[in-house]
């Protein structure tokens, strides 16, 4: 008979976001995207725009802001005089206002208009399709979200269609070559309820990328991650980077003991982890693609 299936960590926002926060302070997540904002972006965003006084960006699945914020000013580094229009699509209410706030407490960025869209991709997708939108796009980000739409490909063919002439989109996921990918690989059946969410890498967006013909950049983020915790039973942090690490709702209560000793094994694997120092450091590798308009 089947086991019952796991439910997904995206159900419970609270916990989820909980998850997230902890998977940020344990990990180096932030630090390697503003190194890569503050080092490589700059060079990308150069050539946007072609001199133009106004441009349009879209952040798919913002977040709290933080990092779109880091990019914007470096935009502005670049491109002083320009007025923007940002466009932000985010499906978490709690984030979205938590953005909002970020956004009040900076008046320098009275350069910038800022249009809410509380949904998801693909509702804005469905949405601008209803509104039959001619606006273009000069830059377009998704970060860390492509798990969470059915069909990674056709989403991102949707964005790139969206370009204007020198626009440019910024992809940035997970690598395969990260712990990440290796335990999707072994357990992405028991784990991925692909209803909500692809254990999805950028290994993966570069081959169907390839498949297509579409070219690309690509750049690495060397990051990783403290999960010393998820070792300890009954750790309370601990059992929630387990429910970050997997995508499901309370891991250690509900998953069965074969598949808990079996991510656990796999999570203190080489090939997924380092142990240094009594701690057991994860690989959180992650990959940018940049995508040009479609010729």
């Amino acid at each position: 008979m089947m086991a019952s299936p796991l439910k997904s960590l995206v159900h419970d926002d609270d916990r989820y976001q909980k998850s997230f926060q902890l998977f940020l302070e344990r990990s180096s997540e932030h630090q390697c995207m503003r190194d890569f904002i503050h080092n490589k972006l700059p060079d990308i965003l150069s050539s946007i725009g072609d001199g133009k006084s106004h441009l349009n960006i879209i952040g798919v699945g913002s977040g709290a802001g933080d990092i779109d914020l880091e990019m914007l000013t470096e935009l502005h580094k670049r491109h002083p005089e320009v007025t923007v229009d940002n466009e932000v699509v985010e499906p978490s209410s709690q984030q979205l206002h938590n953005y909002k706030v970020l956004v009040s407490q900076k008046p320098e960025l009275n350069y910038i208009k800022f249009t809410w869209n509380k949904m998801t991709a693909s509702e804005f997708e469905e949405h601008w399709k209803l509104k039959k939108m001619t606006k273009k796009a000069d830059f377009i980000h998704m970060i860390q979200m492509l798990y969470y739409v059915k069909d990674p490909g056709a989403t991102i063919s949707f964005f790139q269609g969206l370009l204007d002439k020198n626009g440019k989109l910024l992809i940035i996921l997970v690598s395969g070559e990260s712990g990440w990918g290796k335990l999707w690989r072994k357990y992405r059946n028991e784990l991925c309820n692909t209803e909500i969410s692809q254990c999805v890498t950028t290994g993966d967006i570069k081959t169907l990328l390839d498949s297509k013909g579409v070219s690309y950049q690509s750049f690495d983020l060397p990051s990783q991650m403290d999960i010393t915790e998820c070792f300890t039973e009954g750790d309370e942090k601990g059992e929630l980077l387990l429910d970050f690490l997997t995508e499901v709702l309370d891991f250690s209560k509900v998953a069965s003991p074969e598949l808990k000793a079996g991510v656990l094994e796999l999570l203190r694997h080489p090939g997924c982890s380092k142990e240094s120092d009594g701690k057991v450091i994860f690989n959180n590798n992650l990959g940018v693609i940049v995508i040009n308009k479609p010729i």
